[in-house]
């Protein structure tokens, strides 16, 4: 190669050396947007204290670019102090892998599950859902009918920040089982129990007429004993203690998602692990849609014209606070006739 061609080459070199570095300076950025449509939805959140709540599709992404990140700024009193109980760290119980309601044993329920600290009210970070844990109680933080609290929320990604201000906590009372009794306000009881879910072809044993859930008063009670328990009780209209072998038909095994039932004349109980259900996960204990526990008592008797008449009552509900619990169904108008009545 000659010196002329060899020069001619380093310059077209060179030439195609600044054209593509220029070409690269003159490229744009690749940013996300944040779009101005962007917003929440919720702007006041009303959980219930000791219990998880979260509070989900909260959020319009609208045209911002994701991922986007969340961060709660600014958290302090309706009155404009400082809320250092919203801001500490707590002990909390998060599950490490999936509840699926076939766990064999508190042990294996136990093992799934490990303690982080967390703040009490806290956003997810690339979701904007926010989440009250159940530590949160009304000792210490406000509740209605306080104003509670007010915050902001940073929402950013590459493209930019916003500011959301002036959202608002409001939690309600503790309502540590439901269906409740409790005003969510007060904390309250406003009556002295609840109704059965279901009920069907439950006779009485004076008329003969059909029960219904007018008849039945479902009460919780608590004892402050140490241990983790739920019991089932049956009272007549004076609260004598009805058999509770007098529901035969029952499917004892599969009533709950406890274990060591103990069932005698008086009541059955069952070792549980709180709160129940575990999760908002469909079992055979549950609810179709898994947010509540479900308990179901039947018995077959003969009915007129000697027709087997299949009988039952039943509960669905949650309890949220650990202890001895007790669910007591207690006929207060007549008393159930049963299979040898």
């Amino acid at each position: 190669m000659n010196n002329k061609k060899y020069l001619l080459l380093v310059a077209l070199m060179l030439l195609s050396i600044t054209f593509i570095t220029a070409c690269k300076k003159n490229l744009p950025d690749v940013r996300l947007s944040l779009g101005s449509d962007s917003q929440f939805t919720t702007t006041i959140y009303q959980p219930f204290l000791g219990r998880n709540t979260l509070f989900s599709d909260n959020f319009f992404i609208g045209s911002s670019s994701v991922p986007l990140d969340f961060k709660i700024v600014n958290m302090r009193r309706f009155t404009g102090e400082p809320a250092p109980e919203l801001l500490e760290y707590f002990p909390v119980q998060v599950w490490k892998s999936a509840y699926d309601g076939t766990e064999k044993s508190l042990a294996e329920i136990e093992a799934k599950r490990k303690i982080e600290n967390h703040q009490l009210f806290e956003i997810r970070e690339h979701s904007g859902q926010f989440l009250m844990w159940n530590k949160a109680n009304s000792n210490f933080v406000k509740a209605q009918p306080d104003s509670g609290y007010v915050f902001d929320v940073e929402v950013s990604n590459s493209g930019g920040r916003r500011y959301f201000k002036d959202l608002k906590l409001r939690p309600f009372k503790e309502r540590p089982f439901e269906p409740s009794n409790l005003n969510p306000t007060t904390g309250q009881a406003i009556s002295t129990g609840v109704f059965p879910s279901i009920m069907s072809s439950i006779r009485g044993e004076k008329t003969g007429r059909f029960l219904n859930p007018l008849d039945i008063e479902v009460q919780f009670k608590k004892n402050n004993a140490p241990g983790n328990s739920l019991s089932f009780k049956f009272l007549d209209t004076l609260q004598q203690v009805i058999d509770p072998n007098k529901f035969a038909a029952t499917e004892w095994t599969n009533l709950l998602h406890g274990f060591n039932m103990i069932k005698n004349s008086d009541s059955v109980k069952f070792d549980v692990a709180y709160p129940i259900p575990l999760a908002a996960y469909p079992t055979k204990y549950t609810t179709p849609t898994g947010q509540q526990a479900k308990a179901i008592f039947r018995y077959d008797r003969q009915g007129f014209g000697n027709i087997r008449e299949s009988a039952l009552i039943g509960m669905n509900f949650n309890i949220f606070e650990q202890g001895n619990w007790t669910i007591i169904f207690w006929f207060k108008t007549e008393r159930p006739k049963f299979i040898n009545d």
